[in-house]
């Protein structure tokens, strides 16, 4: 998630701890809890305390303010509530101040939000103990140069995009590896977002011969686009990113639209009974809360591994495997997941699905 920048420092860190458990644990959750990021942080806080709560462990929970400088406190204030382990962490600003202490205290942080590579590579550079259960910058586009070399190759190929800063930079970084590979596209354009209709884009990508196009743009565009291609009886194999994870509306997605995107983590069938507990007691296991969840389920295993022998509980997040609620985690050497997240996945009946026909 982008970081948000120039935030009032609070007064004074919210904190909250439960009751101590003289033989349990205790799990730092840094999450914001005040301004115009607090319903973010409350997904946070749900998961991770719904995990944490129920083994009986204790739960410290820093509020989080993403400005500059902030982290160093936070930092102070999960060392002295003797944490073994701080998880959430929205803000990159947070971990650029919070880590150095955090390792001079041996704790590690594992992040369910920061995609910064920079930031990681000076964790690498430093020893910081910092581990990411989001994706990293890059992976989404990763993942699409991997779906069209493997599935697009043989077939002419059309890249357009929305003008935004990721639609141009996410189109470019597939650009430049198909060249790479020796792929040339034979239409690329910018077009106008927002649009109630496409056509002349739609007769442009007939007149260029694409099969299959690419569109770095919103899920409102690639809707539009795709019921004109329809209406001009143009037949394309529309793929979008990330984006296309939002509102079905105003106009909807035609079923066969393809998007490489994040899987709806309350879908997955090892979900269901925390799914269903969370719903049973009003609460929704949207954006960050069984992310959160998971990331708890890691530091629980860890700090109780890390009790059983002579190494530090970041050795145990580095050289384990997880079962988790969101699926099997686990770690690269440069700290970041060891199987990229986005999945190839196609709309069909109101959601999206693994295709129809197998490619991963």
């Amino acid at each position: 998630m982008s970081t948000l920048r120039g935030l009032a420092l609070l007064p004074m860190l919210l904190f909250a701890a439960a009751e101590c458990h003289a033989a349990g644990l205790t799990i730092g959750v840094v999450a914001p809890q005040e301004g115009n990021l607090a319903p973010i942080g409350a997904q946070i806080i749900a998961g991770a305390s719904a995990k944490i709560q129920q083994d009986g462990d204790t739960i410290v929970t820093i509020g989080e303010t993403c400005a500059e400088n902030s982290g160093a406190a936070i930092a102070d204030a999960l060392i002295n509530a003797n944490v073994q382990v701080a998880i959430g962490f929205l803000c990159s600003e947070t971990l650029e101040g919070a880590l150095p202490k955090l390792k001079d205290a041996n704790i590690p942080a594992i992040t369910v939000s920061v995609r910064s590579r920079i930031l990681m590579e000076d964790a690498l550079k430093n020893g910081w103990p910092l581990y990411r259960l989001a994706p990293a910058d890059g992976a989404e586009a990763e993942k699409i140069i991997d779906v069209i070399l493997r599935d697009w190759t043989a077939a002419p190929i059309a890249l357009i995009e929305d003008g935004t800063i990721h639609g141009r930079e996410l189109t470019e970084a597939i650009r430049n590896a198909l060249e790479e590979k020796g792929l040339k596209p034979v239409f690329t354009d910018t077009y106008r977002p927002g649009q109630e209709q496409q056509i002349a884009l739609v007769r442009r990508l007939k007149r260029a011969g694409a099969t299959k196009v690419f569109v770095g743009g919103d899920r409102s565009d690639v809707a539009v686009i795709a019921r004109d291609a329809a209406a001009e009886k143009v037949q394309l194999d529309i793929l979008g990113g990330d984006a296309m994870r939002a509102a079905n509306q105003p106009l909807a997605l035609a079923d066969g639209v393809l998007a490489v995107a994040l899987p709806d983590d309350a879908a997955r069938p090892e979900a269901k009974p925390v799914v269903d507990a969370f719903r049973a007691k009003g609460v929704e296991p949207e954006g960050y809360v069984l992310p959160a969840y998971a990331a708890a389920e890691i530091a629980t295993k860890a700090a109780h591994d890390a009790g059983a022998d002579d190494r530090p509980v970041a050795q145990h997040i580095g050289g384990t495997s997880f079962e988790t609620v969101i699926g099997k985690i686990a770690f690269n050497a440069g700290h970041e997941l060891a199987e990229n997240p986005y999945r190839l996945l196609q709309w069909h009946a109101g959601s999206f699905v693994p295709p129809s026909t197998p490619v991963e």
